[in-house]
């Protein structure tokens, strides 16, 4: 018999490989456990593993050398690189099951060995030897009990570090390393299990694949592919762990943005789009929808009196009453202090006064808090579609007008809106007339504040904010006047103005010789969807003769989400020009997280809901965090507002932020004093730098 002899350094590369074979196996198994419904990682990981499996059991033939010429037929070698990629896709489609008993276990390993074994006996066939290798069959019966016990035990541990979350990187590798004896085990005993008759010639020599040539190719290729598969793993699950955390993220701020914190009733925000949804539903079907507005009467003296925690007890108390007073298909929704909004859904408006009839009596019952019987009564006003309106700021006008009157006449009652109750759209009504003139007047301007770019400690540009001065309100709030110019269309020439206005200040700016500061100005969903936009920008920035990246548009998420394909291609052609896009508001529970990467945008504003979340918990921080890294993924720069405290500030910079803007560094503030604190500021960061 021929006597052959192992080269030592390809037995260490059969060993290696095995390991990383083995260690690429579980890292499969967790990827499709944790993506289920990923077929590419199931079939890639089944050619990855394979491959592996293939690679350590050819390394360990081309390490056995014999004193003749070797070679390896093609086509056989390639069918049992085929076997040995089939069994590892059974292997992953076992693991990778919601359920698998014991039974299973065994019934897998056993097809496993076979299928392994399979494997390595057409590898060695394909050395095509005359006489044929003669195998001792007890030994031939030991390697393939040697394959199942190893496929049993590579099953086992997958599950177990499945079942036990132990998915430590110190885990996976003791768990690799075992499995990879195993598989060497079971190949070197099947080497053993061969003899070579004295006068053997190995037929593939000539007509197969050298040697030499094939150890180079079978170690270069199974390290590199199995190398790449690793990483390609490790960076797939660090964004899988982003997107998740963003998930819970969104998840959270939806919870805050839609529900209020205290009764966990719908807010306004949610609220608002139940109704629109209803009268949506109300015209098709053609039914009414009551809109009800409830103050309780007499609240600020139990929470002056008592104290804020005994209010919002109380208050918790009267969201629960109010709402097994109304049936469950109904909307109930907590909008202000003291204040409650039902929506009744195909009712009959007679029918409404039932129900508001039992919410007052609801809330007429003593409470006993801290040995203090407290009663309250309520005053109520309701709204009717489409009698008083045809949308959701008409009919809540109309009922609170009507809610005022109850409290008129006495309280503790209801009354429906009648045209002579009509006090806040006269109001409203005011405001649009006279927001017509506004900028002829001069009543309006634009407030500047500043960003902070964090590494170089400097003012590198400023937010443009709308003001409004009233001749005889006074300072009309931006949450007020704005959406009535978005009702009104008013919008479309207010926004012209203040994108004159801030492309006026950056050429004013930059003449005095301040070229490094950029605008930002704020874009509503009217304007971003007025067919001349562009127009309207590229006009502005032109007329006054400033570099387009001098200005930064900022489009909230829900408005480039409202229509993603347009909303796309106005925002290329805008970013072909020059101009900076800004993502603002994100993570607002919007789904854009797809378009994300598609969207020209070069900065993200975390919104600032988040940022109140800081310091708070420590799963506030991560969250945050894993916006950061996942819009520096994005090669996106990130901003974050409402800054207000140093903790905040601190954390933000800890967690690599690039640029901070709110209240702590800087209030919004006329462009004449937003300049004198600008050259205030960088003086000061020249004299420290110096």
């Amino acid at each position: 018999m021929l006597v052959g002899q192992y080269n030592f350094l390809l037995v260490i590369c059969s060993f290696v490989v095995a390991i990383l074979a083995s260690y690429t196996a579980l890292g499969m198994a967790e990827r499709m456990h944790a993506t289920k419904s990923a077929w590419w990682w199931h079939v890639g990981g089944a050619a990855a593993m394979g491959v592996g499996i293939w690679s350590m059991h050819f390394i360990g033939m081309l390490a056995y050398r014999l004193p003749i010429e070797m070679g390896y037929d093609l086509e056989l070698t390639l069918l049992s690189l085929v076997i040995a990629i089939v069994v590892s896709y059974f292997a992953l489609s076992k693991v990778s099951a919601q359920m698998m008993t014991k039974r299973h276990v065994l019934v897998s390993a056993v097809l496993m060995g076979l299928g392994i074994s399979a494997m390595h006996y057409t590898g060695m066939e394909a050395m095509q030897m005359f006489p044929a290798i003669q195998y001792k069959p007890n030994i031939v019966i030991l390697s393939v009990l040697i394959a199942m016990l190893a496929s049993g035990a590579a099953l086992y541990i997958i599950l177990w570090l499945r079942e036990h979350l132990k998915r430590s990187l110190v885990n996976r590798m003791l768990a690799a390393t075992l499995m990879g004896f195993a598989i060497v085990g079971m190949h070197y005993t099947g080497m053993a299990a061969a003899a070579f008759p004295t006068d053997s010639v190995c037929l593939a020599a000539r007509s197969g694949i050298g040697v030499e040539a094939l150890a180079i190719l079978v170690v270069a290729g199974s390290f590199l592919i199995l190398l790449v598969v690793n990483i390609t793993s490790i960076f797939d699950s660090k964004t899988a762990y982003l997107i998740k955390s963003l998930e819970i993220a969104n998840n959270q701020l939806k919870q805050q943005t839609f529900y209020d914190h205290l009764t966990q009733l719908p807010n306004r925000v949610l609220l608002e789009e139940r109704v629109e949804q209803a009268l949506k539903q109300a015209i098709y079907h053609r039914y009414s929808v009551v809109l009800m507005v409830i103050d309780l009467d007499g609240f600020k003296t139990i929470n002056d009196s008592l104290g804020t925690s005994v209010g919002d007890a109380f208050l918790v108390e009267m969201a629960n009453r109010i709402r097994q007073a109304v049936d469950k298909q109904h909307t109930v929704s907590r909008t202000a202090g003291n204040e409650f909004v039902v929506v009744l859904e195909q009712v009959e408006p007679g029918d409404a006064g039932v129900v508001a009839e039992d919410i007052l009596t609801a809330i007429r019952q003593p409470l006993l808090v801290d040995s203090t019987e407290l009663m309250i009564t309520a005053s109520i006003g309701l709204a009717v579609f489409p009698n008083d309106g045809d949308a959701y700021e008409e009919l809540s006008f109309n009922a609170d007008a009507a809610m005022q009157y109850t409290k008129k006449s006495g309280r503790n009652g209801y009354h429906y809106y009648e045209t002579t109750m009509d006090v806040k759209a006269a109001y409203k009504l005011e405001l649009i007339t006279h927001l017509r003139n506004a900028i002829n007047l001069n009543e309006l301007s634009l407030h500047y504040q500043p960003k902070f770019d964090v590494k170089a400690g400097l003012i590198t540009g400023a937010e443009a904010l709308l003001r409004w001065h009233h001749p005889k309100h006074g300072p009309i709030s931006p949450a007020e006047f704005i959406p009535l110019a978005e009702q009104s269309g008013l919008i479309i020439a207010i926004g012209e103005w203040v994108l004159n206005q801030a492309c006026r200040q950056i050429s004013e700016w930059r003449a005095l010789g301040y070229s490094d500061i950029n605008v930002a100005v704020n874009l509503s969903a009217v304007q971003f969807t007025h067919d001349k936009i562009y127009q309207t920008i590229v006009k502005a920035i032109e007329d006054w003769h400033i570099p387009a990246a001098s200005l930064t548009l900022e489009i909230t998420e829900s408005i480039a989400m409202q229509h993603v394909e347009q909303s796309l291609e106005v925002l290329q052609k805008l970013a072909n020009f020059g101009i900076k896009i800004s993502i603002d508001d994100f993570g607002t529970g919007h789904s854009s997280l797809l378009y994300l990467k598609r969207f020209p945008a070069s900065e993200l504003k975390i919104d600032r809901a988040f940022v109140q979340l800081l310091g708070q918990q420590s799963e506030d921080d991560v969250l945050v965090s894993a916006i950061i890294s996942l819009g520096h993924q994005f090669g996106l720069k990130i901003v974050a507002e409402g800054v207000e405290t140093e903790l905040q500030k601190d954390l933000l910079t800890n967690l690599q932020c690039d640029t901070l803007q709110g209240y702590l560094l800087g209030r919004p503030k006329p462009a004449i004093e937003f300049m004198q604190d600008y050259k205030e500021y960088m003086h000061y960061a020249y004299q420290k730098n110096c």
